[in-house]
Parts: structure tokens; sequence; C-alpha cells
């Protein structure tokens, strides 16, 4: 792959089976050079969060995002390669795949097929827009709690105080060109499956013949003395966001939990507050989801910040002057002072509304759907953080995955089970968290890992962490890595999995010679592996797709972390956790 400059703009140009393609040069979804990403299976990778463009057409496969990939002409003469572009297709940098119009006005027809959509989240509008795409023109109506129109909701814990109009997905005329109707701040309050009916908290009804429930979920609250307190936050919407931000200004900020959402908001507030502390039960952050030497690595990162931190322990009182929030009592006995607190200890699913509905929930409240996003009652499907599924490349395991762009993936699955296209969830996850102008980037779902094996520098945070279990990698997490991330995701999301081995010293004894001719330094050493004289010990090794036969028959004898990132002379570390679990929020 190449990026190359042509008139007014940029392409990336790439050769794939000895065939040439020109596709817009950056992703659609955040910028990321392309050229950066992965080229394998017929299609393009972003580095940063995993999106993923078909290289024939430009289209979009795999998310996070909404937009695809410009595809101009390519011709070849002479040996030589021309590509043909229009200044706009160069300039935008994306394009919205063509939509169906709304021939069923909000009147209705007799007979017409009407899509209810609760919930305006990722999965909703990808359910919508999705629907359109595929040509469908009867009624759509998305139906959301918030007072705005579909917004990118990952932005609110990294960029507090970005506006309502800056987060938006779409603009308003989007959703009035093709006839996607919104109704902002309605509460459903119950859902009658027999008649296909929902009611709403001010008694307005809607008849659907397919629902979406993609409700989300609801942040947890203390439950300490003091809880009702002013200046104590949960953030769920821009106006949370903005509100901390305002008073943190030159305050003391206080932060209840060490999750994504609370570490993104104590970076966010360190240029902002007088002071940033954070109280977390656990001894470090992330340690479920990241494992203990990686959580550790950013908590240096963080106090190196200024950044303050009350670990295996929790908040027993909020204490107020005037009614306003003064100081965080912790159960250790210390006391922090705070001007503002922001807690981010977890969610649970918004689905109170259906216990009485006859639509299942488990004992936690999640909606159960199978691979086609469908729940027990028939033409009632649920996406989003609300729902447990399969997890097709961890054998099916019934898994809840809060994520943003796992919440895209499923809600292209309704809207093409809606038109019974006998689609199933297959994606691999993704996500990523940005602190100190820093991104971590993690694929695959680590729940159960035993082991973490770690290639690279912790304390210069450029790494790459391995999760394990048993002979398996499951996950990988990376720092300044890229992309490398995006080459495991993509491996993974081809069914192929990628295992340890013991016995390797021969392999790469064997190949040392040839690889050499290669440029590559394989920094052999001898001992028995996990010594300090083969500090390699027991490291990934798979087979890669989409790289010339010869690199893929190579790449069988190279440690993974080595041949993903070229630097076979890295070092590898290993941790096994006392508790072999992750967590799943993002």
């Amino acid at each position: 792959m190449r990026e190359v400059e042509l008139g007014w703009g940029k392409v990336l140009l790439l050769k794939d089976n000895g065939e040439f393609h020109a596709l817009g040069h950056k992703c659609p979804h955040y910028g990321a050079p392309l050229v950066k990403g992965v080229l394998s299976r017929g299609r393009v990778r972003c580095p940063w969060h995993g999106a993923c463009f078909n290289i024939s057409t430009g289209d979009l496969e795999d998310f996070p995002g909404l937009d695809s990939l410009h595809k101009f002409q390519v011709k070849i003469e002479k040996e030589k390669v021309y590509v043909r572009a229009s200044k706009q297709a160069l300039q935008l940098q994306r394009r919205t795949k063509v939509m169906a119009k709304c021939i069923s006005p909000s009147a209705g027809h007799s007979g017409s097929t009407n899509v209810l959509i609760v919930g305006a989240g990722a999965a909703g509008l990808v359910c919508a827009e999705t629907l359109r795409q595929e040509g469908f023109s009867d009624r759509i109506v998305l139906c959301t709690l918030d007072r705005h129109l579909p917004y990118d909701r990952p932005k609110l814990s990294k960029s507090l105080d970005a506006q309502s109009e800056q987060l938006a997905l779409r603009p308003k005329e989007f959703f009035r060109a093709y006839g996607i109707e919104v109704l902002t701040e309605a509460q459903v309050v119950t859902v009658d499956v027999r008649n296909k009916k929902v009611v709403f908290k001010d008694g307005f009804k809607l008849e659907y013949s397919k629902l979406l429930l993609a409700p989300g979920s609801s942040p947890k609250t203390l439950s300490c003395k003091g809880k009702e307190v002013e200046n104590v936050f949960t953030i769920r919407t821009p106006e949370d966001a903005n509100r901390v931000v305002r008073l943190a200004r030159g305050r003391n900020a206080v932060i209840v939990g060490a999750g994504f959402l609370g570490m993104e908001v104590a970076a966010y507030l360190t240029e902002k507050a007088h002071s940033v502390s954070v109280v977390e039960l656990e001894e470090t952050p992330f340690r479920r989801f990241l494992g203990e030497r990686v959580g550790r690595a950013l908590m240096k990162m963080f106090e190196n910040n200024q950044v303050k931190f009350y670990m295996q322990t929790e908040v027993s009182e909020l204490r107020a002057q005037e009614g306003k929030l003064k100081e965080v009592v912790l159960k250790s006995s210390k006391v922090v002072r705070a001007d503002v607190c922001v807690v981010g200890i977890g969610a649970v699913p918004a689905t109170g509304f259906l216990r009485q509905s006859g639509i299942g929930l488990d004992s936690r409240g999640f909606i159960p759907v199978n691979k086609m996003m469908q729940t027990n009652v028939p033409g009632v499907f649920a996406a989003g953080d609300a729902v447990t599924f399969p997890l097709a490349w961890r054998n099916n395991r019934k898994v809840n995955i809060p994520h943003w762009q796992m919440a895209h993936a499923q809600g292209r699955v309704v809207a093409q089970n809606m038109l019974a296209q006998e689609a199933e969830i297959s994606t691999v996850p993704y996500l990523w968290t940005a602190m100190f102008g820093k991104s971590l980037r993690y694929a695959g779902y680590g729940e159960g890992f035993d082991d973490v094996i770690i290639q690279g520098d912790l304390e210069e945070l450029k790494f790459v962490a391995f999760y394990t279990k048993g002979d398996e990698v499951i996950a990988v997490a990376s720092m300044n890595c890229d992309p490398i991330v995006s080459k495991v995701a993509e491996v993974l999301a081809s069914g192929r999995a990628i295992r340890k081995r013991e016995d390797w010293r021969h392999v790469l004894a064997h190949w040392e010679r040839i690889l050499s001719s290669y440029g590559v330094n394989l920094g052999m050493h001898t001992g028995t592996p996990g010594t300090e004289a083969n500090p390699w010990g027991q490291v990934p090794i798979s087979n890669f797709p989409g790289f010339p036969k010869a690199e893929l028959e190579l790449s069988q004898c190279l440690p993974l972390a080595a041949w993903l990132s070229g630097k076979a002379s890295a070092t590898s570390t290993r941790y096994s956790p006392h508790k072999a679990s992750a967590a799943t929020d993002s």
C-alpha cells in the first residue's frame, strides 16, 4: 500500500492479487491514515479503531463508523498507473452509501411496514441506515431518551467540553432526507408484544411490525451517606460532561472508579482542575481488563501527571457545605477535598421497562439474543449494551460486550435480518481509549485470561500485551505499536487461532539464515525458553493472511509480536494474574 499525492489530495494506492486499487486515504471514522493499516482478504483495516473497507468497492465492511471510502478509477498503461478522481471526492474523504427514501409518510398507508427502534445509539442508528441502504422504503421511527439526535457517545469522557453539535453523528438534514423519524426525550414504559405496540411515558402509543430494542445501559450510582449532595455526576449526556468541566476548573475533582470512563475523565481534567484524585476498589486500574503490570504502567503515567490515587478503598460518605460537595470520605478513613465528583463504577442494562413484556431477560437484566440478534419473541430484535449474544470466534460463548464498535455491527445484523437476509454477528471486538495524548487499542475478548505475554517497554508505554487462556491468544492490547492490534484482529476475524508454542527453538534456528536475507534480525539466544538467556519464552505464533506466499510461510516460524512489529529483538515477559478474569466495560 502507498499513499500517493493526486491533484487536490491523496489516494491510497494498493495492489492485491496482481490488481491495483485506489481508494480514499483516510478512515472516515476519525481520519486515520489507512496506509498504516492492514491489507488482508480483499479489505483494508484501519490502524486506529479497526474499521474495514472493501478494496474493490470502498464499502464499509466492519465498524466503527458510518461512511465508506471513495473508489477511484485505475488504468494501467505501459507499466504506469493512472488514477482518475474528482476534486470533491479527494477533498471529502468519505462517501455515504446510496439510500432509499421513505415512501410511507408518518400518516402511514394501510399495509405499510413500520420499523420501531428504541434507542438512538450506535446500534439504533446503524440499523436505520442499513435498512435504507438495503432499499427499505417504509416508515422508520427512532426514539431516544436524549434531547439530541444520535451523537458520538465515546467522546463524552474523552472530550468533556465538546458541544452536542460537535458530537452529532449526522445532521438533522440527513434524517429528513432519508425519512428517518427521530423522537427525542421519548421514554418507552411498556412493550405489548401481543399487539405489537409500545407505550410512551406521555401516553403516546406506536404500533410496529419489526422492533429493535437498543436501550443501552444506565450508570450505577453511589449508595453511601450523602449521595444526594450537589455536584456529584454520572456522565451520560453532553450536558453532564459540560457541567463537570465547568465545575472542575481550578477546583478539586474526585473520580470514583478507575475503569475506562473514570480514567479518561481523570486524564482530561488534569489540565482543568486544581487537583484530580481517583478512588478505586481494585489495587491497580484496569486490573481485571488489562492485567496488573499493564495497569500499573498506566497508573504511573497518571501519577506523572499529578493524579492522586486512593486504591483498595471505597467511598463511605459525601460531605457537603450549603448543599454542595466539599469532601469525600473513604472507608480507609481518609478525607479527600472535592468540589465535583464523577462516578464511573459500571452500568446496568436499561431494561426495566421490559420486565412484564414477555421478552426474555436473564438474571442480570440483559436481553439474550441468538446469532441473528433475535429475542425469544418473533419480530423483536435487540442489540447494543443491553444484550448477551454468542461470540462466534469464542465458540459461541454468550457474552455482553458494551463497546461502540460492537453495537455498530449488531445494528447492521439486525437490519439485515429484518429484511430476511439471515445474517449472523461475527465481528471481532475492538475498542480504544485515549489518555494524555496516548492511545491504547484492544481487540478480542479477554474474559478469563490466565496469562499475559508482554512485548516491548512498559515504562516507555510502547508495548504489546497478548492475553491468553490455556494455549490460545484471546485478546491483545497495545500502545504506540500500530497496527499490531488491527493485524491480530484481522487474524481472529479470519477464523485462525493464535497459539503459544513451547518447542520453537529449532524452527527459529532453521530459518535464521533465510530470514537474514530479508533484513530481519532474529536476535537469537541460546538457553531454555523463559530464561534470561532466552527472553522470548513462550510466544504466540500463527499464520497470517494477506501477504505474499513466501512471507506467509516465514511467518509460521516467527514469534507473533516480532513478526508483527518487525522487531524480533524485543523482550518478552509474562504475568499470571491471581484472578483470571477480565471485565468488558469500555
